[in-house]
Formats: C-alpha cells, sequence, structure tokens
C-alpha cells in the first residue's frame, strides 16, 4: 500500500471480508453504516473522507448502505444511522452512534495511533492561551506552523488569540490569507463574525460610556444596541442577546431592523460552538415574530 494514497472505498456483502476483515490486520478500518437519505450520515461520511485524505494510507474509510446491504446491516446489528465501527484484526473493537465532530473523529483517530505532530503542539497552545500565557501560546503555534505549514487549522487557532487580545489588524490580516474553504468551514464562520464584531464594537463610545448613557435614558435604544455589540466582543452573548431582544420586542422597525438582523448574524456566530445557545435564540425570535 502507497502512503500517499487515500483508502476509500464503499462496501458490499461480498467484498466486505476482502475490503474491511482482511486489511484491518495491517491498519484501522473505519466502517460507516449509513443511509442515503440521512442528512446526518453525509456528514459525518465528508469529515472522514477528509480525514482519509489527510491521513492518506493510515487507516481505510470504508462505507455500507444498510439499504442495499441489508444483510451487513442485519449481522453487524445496525439499529440508527450514523453507524460508526472500527475493525482491528478482524474484529470491531470500537462503536460510535450518531454524528461525530471533526475533533471527535481525530480524538478517535489518535487513540489508533494516528495524528499529526502539529495538532499536538496546537492542544499544549491552546492549554497555555486558556491559562493566560499568551506569549508561550503563539511561541507553541509558531513551532506547530514551521513543523507543518499545511496544517491550516494553526493559523485559525492564531486568529484566535489575536481576537483575545484584541489584535484586530492582525487577525485580519492573518484570516484574510487563509484559503477560502477554511474561510467558509463552521470555525472560520465562528471567526469571521467574532472579528466583525469586535471590529464594530471598536466603532462606538466603549462599553462603559454606554453603560453611563443608559444609566440615564434606559430608553436609548441606539446606546442599547451598541452596547450589546460591545458585550458579544466580550463572549457576553446572552446579555448581549438580551439587550438585543429588548429593542426587537418594543420596535420591530428599529433602524430598518437592524436589531432582527443582529440577532440573526449572532445566531449564526454561535451555531458551530454554542448549538444549544444558538437554538434558544431562534426560538426566542420566532416567538416574538410569530405575535
Amino acid at each position: 500500500m502507497s502512503e500517499q494514497e487515500a483508502y476509500i472505498f464503499e462496501v458490499t456483502q461480498k467484498n466486505f471480508t476482502a475490503t474491511v476483515i482482511s486489511n484491518s490486520d495491517k491498519i484501522p478500518v473505519f466502517v460507516l453504516f449509513m443511509g442515503v437519505w440521512s442528512e446526518h450520515c453525509f456528514k459525518l461520511e465528508s469529515i472522514l473522507a477528509d480525514m482519509a485524505n489527510e491521513f492518506a494510507g493510515k487507516f481505510i474509510f470504508a462505507k455500507a448502505d444498510i439499504d442495499e446491504q441489508p444483510d451487513l446491516r442485519k449481522e453487524y446489528k445496525i439499529e440508527n444511522v450514523p453507524t460508526l465501527k472500527v475493525f482491528r484484526n478482524g474484529n470491531v473493537v470500537h462503536t460510535e452512534e450518531g454524528v461525530l465532530e471533526a475533533d471527535e473523529i481525530r480524538a478517535l483517530l489518535k487513540s489508533y495511533g494516528i495524528f499529526r505532530q502539529s495538532d499536538e503542539l496546537r492542544e499544549q497552545a491552546r492549554e497555555q492561551h486558556m491559562a493566560g500565557n499568551v506569549v508561550e501560546a503563539i511561541s507553541l503555534l509558531t513551532q506547530a506552523i514551521k513543523l507543518d505549514p499545511s496544517n491550516t487549522r494553526i493559523a485559525m487557532d492564531m486568529v484566535q488569540i489575536f481576537l483575545d487580545i484584541n489584535e484586530l489588524e492582525q487577525a485580519r490580516g492573518l484570516f484574510n490569507k487563509l484559503p477560502e474553504q477554511d474561510q467558509n468551514s463552521d470555525a472560520g464562520r465562528s471567526l469571521a463574525g467574532q472579528l466583525s464584531f469586535k471590529e464594530l464594537a471598536a466603532k462606538t463610545a466603549g462599553k462603559q460610556s454606554l453603560e453611563n448613557q443608559l444609566a440615564n435614558n434606559p430608553d436609548d435604544h441606539d446606546a442599547l444596541f451598541d452596547l450589546a455589540i460591545c458585550l458579544v466582543a466580550e463572549h457576553d452573548y446572552q446579555s448581549a442577546m438580551d439587550h438585543l431582544f429588548e429593542i426587537f420586542t418594543k420596535d420591530q422597525n428599529y433602524k430598518d431592523g437592524a436589531a432582527r438582523e443582529m440577532i440573526i448574524s449572532l445566531t449564526n456566530v454561535l451555531t458551530a460552538n454554542e448549538p444549544e445557545m444558538a437554538q434558544e435564540f431562534r426560538r426566542r425570535l420566532g416567538n416574538i415574530t410569530a405575535q
């Protein structure tokens, strides 16, 4: 087997032994039991295909359509899709039901020795950043990018650090250099949203000044709107949304629907990393609009 080749196969009852069982003596085989009618299956299929290409030759990604392969479905007791099973030495050694995110797949691959050293450095950098050691975090990411220039997730981590320390010009410059595919990914859209809100917040009078204005005039919707932007920039999403919903409830046409647009924009930013919060805001918006 060439290490440059990505191993992605569709398996049937006839070729399952040759493709999955036999090869599992050599490398891990990840079998996705899926239904072509399931959006969740296609999402997981896409993630696994990307991983198979990234770690070409390190594992086999096999896809089994449960509707076309009822015998395989019965043999491996597939009750829900997507179901992912990992085979080693002819046996199932791990099973996952439901959708997995990319980070969860990476963690699973790592448990079989399949990972990038640069991602190890990224994890160390994230821990340092969370502990407040920004200089050390940036140093680790710099090491990672030298080790693995093709890993664009390193640059995205650097953008996040620049955002968190309010180095907006550096964040914008680095973000604009990312490949379009990364900019349009869930993580990329989250970074773009954070960056936009940070840039908007920099154009306001500032959080303290706006709070003072509202203390004197609680009905100042312009100050409330700008304060919401500042709170988003500080990641205080709940308070920001409460202010935006207060404006929207009282005046749905405020600035030609600016509050509603901001609610939708922030909800989209939160969808990737805070799905439950985003869902709550969508419900709130729908309830007010339906009244």
